[in-house]
């Protein structure tokens, strides 16, 4: 009795998670994404081969670190700069708060070693440098409607979800690859510096190096 409570439980918190999250918008929007460069990991904002500049005005800009440790920041004409992680995948997040009443919580990701998510929203590989990718939303696995891939050769790929949500493909050649997807919060409200957001949305991206 209590193990069917406590399954009941599990499965009324995902169908909520599923409730509260509108996974994947109709149109593409900007992202930040991370690439390796001079030793650093590079945030460049945009889209992959056409990064804004100058860089954007974000709030709460910062490396992820997995100890929680504050990881200084270097500042370039139209990317981001700290230095990679020690034996784990790279991460950065970031805010905007758009002139036209849309709040955006931006999270990246370098690397595909880690089958765990740290960000709200984040895509993870199923087994370490795999190309099968679940999308978790504050540690629940959600269900997205498509993930967009974009890569330095100028290849695109809209990718479909399984049944059981997770999205696969193989990697045609070597290159950055970018895979994104953008959610909004239904029904949900921010209030920043005074004023109040009701479209709230996440877009996240992860992004590796196919070296053959």
């Amino acid at each position: 009795m209590k193990k069917n409570a406590i399954r009941h439980n599990a499965q009324r918190l995902a169908a909520l998670a599923c409730l509260w999250l509108a996974v994947s918008m109709p149109a593409r929007a900007d992202y930040l994404w991370l690439q390796s460069g001079d030793g650093q990991v590079r945030v460049y904002a945009g889209e992959l081969g056409k990064p804004l500049a100058p860089w954007p005005t974000l709030v709460d800009a910062r490396a992820v670190s997995p100890d929680g440790a504050v990881v200084p920041l270097q500042n370039g004409a139209d990317h981001r700069a700290f230095a990679p992680a020690s034996g784990s995948d790279s991460r950065f997040t970031a805010t905007r708060a758009g002139a036209d009443g849309v709040l955006t919580h931006y999270q990246a990701r370098l690397g595909r070693t880690e089958t765990q998510a740290v960000n709200d929203l984040e895509l993870v590989p199923t087994e370490p440098n795999g190309n099968t990718f679940r999308l978790v939303f504050k540690g629940r696995p959600v269900a997205a409607s498509q993930v967009n891939v974009d890569t330095s050769e100028g290849w695109h790929r809209t990718l479909t979800p399984a049944k059981d949500g997770t999205v696969s493909f193989n990697p045609a050649f070597p290159g950055l690859y970018v895979l994104e997807v953008t959610a909004r919060v239904n029904n949900g409200s921010v209030t920043l510096n005074g004023q109040k957001y009701d479209d709230v949305r996440h877009t996240a991206t992860l992004s590796f190096e196919v070296t053959k």
